[in-house]
């Protein structure tokens, strides 16, 4: 996978991190996939990911905020990071759900571990620019 010289000078948490502080931006002034969104709702939603990722598998969690349409920009951040780290191969969707659901177990596999290490910033980014919604005092 070719990387620009200024990605490759960063480690891949540092990458994971500069992501989640610019979709965390983009939510709290509700810049493109965030404007139909309560930025604390998009808080809320990160919070709690993690855990129905854990129960119920990443594909089910994400079709559940995709019915419930809790986090749309939540979503496209999620595609969009996927995509960066785990390009779609030629005739693939670019959005994570889709890619899921035709994709293998190994995609699968490796789309889970890396949302979930990509939530832990996101996750402290919300929660650090006041986006969670009054849940812990």
């Amino acid at each position: 996978m070719a990387e620009t010289t200024n990605d490759s000078a960063q480690t891949l948490d540092q990458r994971r991190a500069n992501h989640a502080w610019n979709a965390v931006q983009r939510a709290k002034q509700k810049q493109d996939q965030h404007e139909r969104q309560d930025p604390k709702k998009f808080g809320g939603q990160v919070k709690k990911l993690p855990t129905r990722i854990l129960a119920a598998g990443l594909g089910q969690a994400l079709a559940f905020l995709k019915a419930k349409d809790y986090a749309p920009g939540l979503l496209a951040e999620l595609s969009d990071w996927i995509k960066t780290r785990i390009p779609p191969r030629k005739g693939e969707p670019d959005d994570l759900l889709e890619r899921i659901i035709q994709g293998n177990s190994d995609f699968l596999r490796r789309a889970t571990d890396e949302v979930l290490a990509y939530l832990v910033w996101l996750n402290r980014f919300a929660e650090a620019e006041g986006l969670t919604e009054g849940e812990e005092s």
